[in-house]
């Protein structure tokens, strides 16, 4: 097994990120720095991280759909003052992370998850995921405008984008509500694409991916993923998923009031702080 995924399995961090582990020598195996790449087997070699043994869990593969509010960063590791994604999930035990990115000025459905090999193939163009955002912009939108988003646009860098679907969603004075889905993910490319076609963007909210929706979470909420959702997700990526056993309905509720309750007790003064200011 490739070392990153072994470390990405063993719940420490993302693949990405245990590649800056590695390249800043904070990973050794059998006591010799790990190179990036590098081949690992859990029964023949001893792998380390600052000093402390990684080993791969047996635990269930864990997943989340997250609401980013606008002015978090999609990160798990604060920088600065600002906040971030790990602020508001602070009620999930144990550590999940989140499957690509959503800039600072956007906000919607981000996927959490502990499951490396899942999130490699939602972020690797390859797997072409579609994702559909809700983008509002300033005024009114030509049909010249909607056929070029769609066709494919050239950016600033030259870089030309794939064929978009879009749809307008609504008209109102002053506005216009877009569906836009994509499936590749070049850095900031709706707002980029809407640069270049003289629109100015007011909002801009992911709501699905792939066959996961955003659905009625407020900013800042997040869930565990349905069966059905968790099924659909791995299956377009390739990957297999096999159900749960149903639960009862007792048992279902049950469930259900000791997740609300856990939920409550575990939420930070972050979450308390954004629940209060979009609920008022």
């Amino acid at each position: 097994m490739r070392i990153q995924k072994f470390i990405a399995e063993s719940g420490v961090c993302s693949r990405r990120a245990a590649e800056d582990l590695i390249r800043e020598g904070r990973i050794t195996v059998n006591g010799k720095p790990a190179q990036i790449g590098m081949d690992v087997e859990e029964s023949n070699d001893s792998v380390y991280c600052d000093g402390k043994r990684i080993r791969p869990r047996a635990a269930e593969k864990r997943y989340f759909i997250f609401y980013k509010p606008r002015g978090v960063i999609t990160a798990m590791k604060a920088q600065d003052d600002r906040s971030v994604v790990a602020d508001l999930i602070k009620g999930i035990k144990g550590r999940v992370y989140p499957v690509g990115r959503l800039d600072r000025d956007s906000e919607g459905l981000l996927i959490l998850t502990d499951d490396g090999d899942l999130a490699q193939r939602l972020t690797h163009p390859s797997h072409a995921v579609p994702k559909t955002y809700r983008v509002t912009v300033r005024g009114e939108v030509s049909s010249d405008q909607v056929d070029h988003f769609r066709a494919g646009v050239e950016l600033d860098d030259g870089e030309v984008t794939q064929p978009a679907g879009v749809q307008i969603h609504k008209q109102q004075e002053g506005k216009t509500v877009l569906h836009v889905t994509i499936t590749e993910g070049k850095n900031r490319e709706i707002r980029r694409i809407c640069e270049v076609l003289g629109l100015e963007v007011m909002l801009l909210k992911r709501i699905a991916e792939g066959e996961v929706k955003l659905g009625h979470l407020q900013p800042g909420e997040y869930r565990p993923l349905t069966e059905k959702e968790k099924e659909a997700l791995l299956n377009g990526v390739g990957m297999t998923y096999t159900r749960k056993i149903k639960k009862s309905s007792a048992q279902k509720s049950a469930t259900a009031a000791a997740y609300r309750n856990r939920r409550q007790r575990n939420m930070s003064e972050h979450e308390r702080r954004f629940k209060k200011q979009f609920l008022k």
